[in-house]
């Protein structure tokens, strides 16, 4: 199952973010996935800020008995920590606004990933550190920079998908997503630079 982009309506935002009006997908188990498209304002300026301003960093994991860097550059903004650029900070409370009565909560970090070309990517995973291992929630990405394919697969198999997140974009994984999806942000044999944030509740990681 593949996302198309010409299946969601788009336009430029000005000020502050657009209503939000996502498109939701029923992934199937209690996961589902919305995507409004060219939903964040101001997105060169916010990708142009977030390069320069984020106190990015490079971490390390294990991987085949040696010590190898994680594919992209890393950096979260934990709760009371402000965010460097208006724009965001506008988009976190309007999807908080808007998913609050959903969710029962509102988001309240936001950690910024930093792909510098095609060659930095994140393996498949669920974010079930904390709550998101036993509870439902919400993981809402808005990504600027050149597009890059956001897949999920089932845990436990099944047919896979994929959605492109282009300049501005919004996805939100939410229902059971974390627990019972993978996603990943494959390489590519060619990209330029790409920044998401991913706003999240308390203790979801």
């Amino acid at each position: 199952m593949q996302f198309q982009a010409d299946l969601f309506e788009s336009g430029l935002q000005t000020g502050g973010p657009g209503p939000l009006a996502p498109d939701r997908t029923d992934l199937g188990r209690g996961a589902w996935l919305d995507v409004q498209r060219a939903w964040l304002p101001d997105a060169d300026d916010v990708l142009a800020t977030l390069v320069r301003d984020v106190p990015w960093r490079i971490e390390r994991r294990e991987m085949y008995d040696r010590i190898v860097d994680i594919p992209r550059l890393l950096y979260t903004y934990m709760i009371g920590e402000e965010l460097p650029h208006p724009a965001l900070t506008a988009a976190r409370e309007a999807l908080g606004d808007h998913y609050e009565p959903e969710l029962g909560e509102r988001f309240r970090t936001a950690g910024c990933c930093y792909y510098r070309d095609g060659r930095d990517s994140v393996a498949w995973h669920g974010d079930t550190i904390g709550r998101g291992s036993t509870h439902d929630t919400m993981v809402a990405i808005v990504s600027v920079g050149d597009p890059r394919r956001l897949a999920l697969r089932p845990r436990g198999g099944g047919e896979s998908l994929s959605v492109e997140m282009g300049h501005g974009d919004l996805v939100v994984m939410g229902g059971t997503c974390q627990r019972t999806f993978e996603h990943a942000v494959p390489k590519v044999a060619s990209a330029g630079p790409r920044l998401s944030v991913q706003f999240r509740p308390f203790n979801v990681f």
